[in-house]
């Protein structure tokens, strides 16, 4: 998936996001209620996560330098952090916080009016913004399910967006059942109750949203599959007689590093080890263009000694 691609569901949800807490906050001032109120924090917490994302798309889009040698991919996971500790204290925290202290003083809705009609409003766009969100995401899916899918998925403007988008549906939901058996109770625990659930509900996705970009933050690599199918690749040459596990690491999305430790057939020459490692990147990079850098260490032909074989997008020559 292209980088322009996944930017249009961020836009889509920073529009949607900003006329919703706009329309929530109006409904929450007219009608004091609790969860219409955590329903405009959690839209203005969204809107500001989508700019922040999408500034970490813009920022890892940079091209390496002296200072920044593998490129700046990993400001995307970085901003992605930040947005996730946002909608844990932030939009859970302040969610829930305004749904206790409704529930210790608490006021009836005496017109529920404006929130029908915000709520009404509000789910059209998050469905919208959902849409766009869930479109960009399927086109990386394949035949994978949903949940497998969202799993192994390494883009945070993807899945991160995707997520808060679900969250805002189901939060949406809720918050219109607070509101109306509240009224139709006359009994305003039901607006409090709800913006606890709300609160709930953004921890649950920070939660989520902190585990899968720690994970990249830290270096995780590719899943077993993969390094399965690079291996395979690896002992078709038959120039290579032994390879290690390969280790890989993700800088971006679509920037990952492989480092190969390969021993190749004894007989070759120095001149036959630099055509097989070149044939060997350019078979890895047919299959996986995702790796940008390959590394290879092979044995050397004199002494059986370790050296070397780099390669990245700019093709450095192998020396032996």
């Amino acid at each position: 998936m292209s980088a322009g691609s996944s930017k249009i569901a961020i836009y889509g949800a920073i529009g949607a996001n900003v006329a919703i807490a706009i329309s929530k906050f109006v409904a929450a001032f007219f009608t004091g209620s609790s969860a219409m109120l955590s329903e405009g924090i959690h839209s203005l917490v969204d809107s500001g996560n989508g700019i922040l994302i999408l500034y970490g798309v813009k920022q890892a889009e940079k091209p390496a330098d002296t200072r920044h040698p593998f490129g700046r991919s990993k400001e995307l996971y970085f901003w992605s952090l930040i947005v996730a500790i946002l909608v844990f204290s932030v939009g859970g925290g302040m969610s829930f916080y305004e749904g206790v202290e409704h529930l210790r003083h608490p006021s009836p809705i005496t017109d529920p009016t404006w929130n029908y009609v915000v709520l009404g409003l509000s789910l059209l766009f998050e469905g919208i913004s959902f849409f766009l969100a869930f479109r960009e995401f399927n086109k990386s899916r394949g035949e994978s399910g949903f949940w497998e899918t969202l799993g192994r998925s390494k883009d945070p403007s993807v899945f991160a967006i995707l997520m808060e988008d679900s969250a805002a549906l189901i939060g949406l939901v809720i918050a219109l059942a607070g509101v109306y058996f509240g009224h139709l109770l006359n009994n305003p625990f039901f607006d409090g109750g709800a913006s606890i659930c709300i609160g709930i509900l953004l921890v649950s996705v920070a939660i989520f949203l902190i585990y899968k970009t720690k994970g990249l933050l830290v270096g995780e690599g590719v899943d077993d599959e993969t390094l399965d199918g690079l291996e395979a690749l690896a002992r078709q040459d038959q120039a290579v007689e032994a390879i290690r596990r390969p280790l890989t690491m993700y800088l971006g999305p679509h920037d990952v590093v492989l480092a190969l430790d390969v021993e190749f057939q004894d007989h070759l020459s120095a001149n036959e080890v630099e055509q097989a490692v070149r044939r060997l990147q350019d078979t890895i990079r047919t299959k996986y263009p995702d790796f940008k850098r390959i590394f290879i260490e092979a044995k050397s032909i004199a002494g059986k000694q370790r050296a070397p074989l780099a390669s990245d997008s700019t093709a450095v020559s192998p020396q032996i």
